[in-house]
C-alpha cells in the first residue's frame, strides 16, 4: 500500500502531457523500474480501460493499484493520482476566478504545447513495439489512424480494430493468414449528476471531453461562456495528471470549493466502478484465443486514435519555427536521453514566458 500510495502520489504531481504520456510513465514505473506486470499484461490492461467510459489514465492507475494491493490497492492509487491533480488545478481556478485570464498564461502555454506533443510521440513510439506484434496488427493500427483522421468515431474504430484481429486470427487458425456562482434556478446537485453523467458516458480524448462540456454547460445550461470553457480545458492539459481535473476548475468557477469537490467526485467515481467490474475479467480474454485476438486489436487501434489526437495537437501546438524547435528537441531528448518530461514542461514555460518578455 505504501509503494502504491507513493508511485502515484508522484505520478499525480509530475505526470504531464496527458494520457498518453501518463501511459508512458507508469510503463516505466511498473514494468521496467518494478517489475509488478509484463509488457504484454500492461498492454491488456490499456486495451481494457479503452472498452469502458472515463479517463483512460486513472483508470489505468486504478487497474494497477488493484494488481499491487487488491481492492485497497484500487482506491490508494486512484485517490493519490488524482488529488495532487486536482489541489494544483484548484488554485490555478483560484487564481483564475480572482485576477481573470492574463496575456501572460498564453506564452506560457506557448512554450508548454509543443514539448507536450512530443511527451506523447514519445509515448506512442514506447508502447508501438509492445502492441504491434505482426504485419496484420500493424495493417489494423494503419487503418484505424486514417479513418479517425477522416472523422471516424472512436468507439467504433476500437471496436472494430478487435473484431477484424479476432476475425483474421480466427481464419488464420483455419490455414488463412471568488466563484461567479451557479446559473438561476441551478444548483450543486445539479452539478454533481452533470458530471457524474460525463465521467459515465464519456469516452475518448480530451476533444470529446471538451465536446461533452460544452454541449452542457455553454449551450444547455448556460452556465459558461466558450472563453471560459476554453481556459478550464487549458488549465487541465497543461497541469499534471488527469486531464478530466478540467472538472475541478469548472466546479470551481460555478461552485466555489463545495462545487469543486463534487464535480471531482463526479467525473472520477464512475471510474473505480469500472475497473472494479472490468479488472478481474482481463485474464480471462486474454486466455481465449479469440478474446486474446479481439484485445490484441483493440490495443493497436487505441494506439493508433492515440497518433491521431497527436496530429490534431501538433497542428494546433507547432505554429511557427520556434514551436516546431521546441517539438524536436524535446523529443530528442526524451528519446535519446531520457530527460524527466515535467522538467522538459517546465522549460518550455520558461521558453515561453522569457519570449513574451523580450517582446
Amino acid at each position: 500500500m505504501r509503494e502504491v500510495a507513493w508511485l502515484f502520489l508522484k505520478l499525480g504531481t509530475i505526470a504531464f502531457g496527458g494520457p498518453a504520456a501518463h501511459i508512458a510513465m507508469m510503463r516505466e514505473e511498473v514494468v521496467r523500474r518494478r517489475r509488478w506486470l509484463t509488457d504484454e499484461q500492461f498492454m491488456d490492461l490499456l486495451g481494457a480501460t479503452n472498452l469502458i467510459p472515463g479517463p483512460n489514465s486513472t483508470e489505468m492507475a486504478i487497474h494497477l493499484g488493484y494488481l499491487r494491493a487488491g481492492w485497497p490497492g484500487l482506491v490508494m492509487a486512484g485517490v493519490c493520482f488524482i488529488v495532487p491533480a486536482m489541489l494544483i488545478v484548484f488554485v490555478c481556478a483560484w487564481l483564475y476566478v480572482r485576477y481573470g485570464a492574463r496575456p501572460e498564461a498564453a506564452w506560457l502555454l506557448y512554450g508548454v504545447k509543443p514539448v507536450v506533443i512530443a511527451i506523447v510521440m514519445q509515448a506512442i513510439w514506447g508502447l508501438l513495439r509492445t502492441a504491434v506484434k505482426g504485419p496484420i496488427l500493424a495493417a489494423i493500427g494503419v487503418a484505424v489512424l486514417a479513418l479517425s483522421l477522416l472523422g471516424g468515431n472512436e468507439i467504433a474504430l476500437l471496436l472494430g480494430g478487435g473484431v477484424v484481429a479476432m476475425l483474421l486470427r480466427t481464419v488464420g487458425s483455419r490455414g488463412v493468414a471568488a466563484p461567479l456562482g451557479l446559473g438561476a434556478g441551478a444548483g450543486l446537485t445539479t452539478l454533481f449528476l452533470v458530471f457524474l453523467k460525463i465521467g459515465s458516458v464519456l469516452y475518448g480524448s480530451g476533444y470529446v471531453l471538451l465536446a461533452f462540456l460544452r454541449h452542457d454547460f455553454v449551450e444547455r445550461l448556460g452556465w459558461l461562456t466558450d472563453q471560459q470553457l476554453l481556459d478550464a480545458v487549458a488549465v487541465g492539459q497543461v497541469t499534471p495528471g488527469p486531464v478530466f481535473t478540467t472538472a475541478t476548475f469548472i466546479g470551481y468557477v460555478l461552485g466555489g470549493v463545495p462545487g469543486a469537490a463534487l464535480a471531482t467526485l463526479g467525473i472520477f467515481l464512475p471510474s473505480f466502478v469500472f475497473v472494479a467490474l472490468s479488472h478481474p475479467l482481463v485474464p480471462k480474454i486474454r486466455a481465449s484465443r479469440r478474446a486474446g485476438a479481439f484485445l490484441d486489436g483493440v490495443n493497436v487501434a487505441a494506439l493508433a486514435l492515440m497518433g491521431a489526437v497527436t496530429w490534431q495537437l501538433g497542428r494546433a501546438a507547432i505554429v511557427d519555427l520556434t514551436t516546431a524547435v521546441l517539438a524536436l528537441v524535446a523529443l530528442v531528448l526524451l528519446l535519446r536521453f531520457r530527460v524527466n518530461s515535467a522538467w522538459l514542461v517546465l522549460g518550455g514555460s520558461a521558453i515561453g514566458a522569457a519570449l513574451h518578455l523580450r517582446d
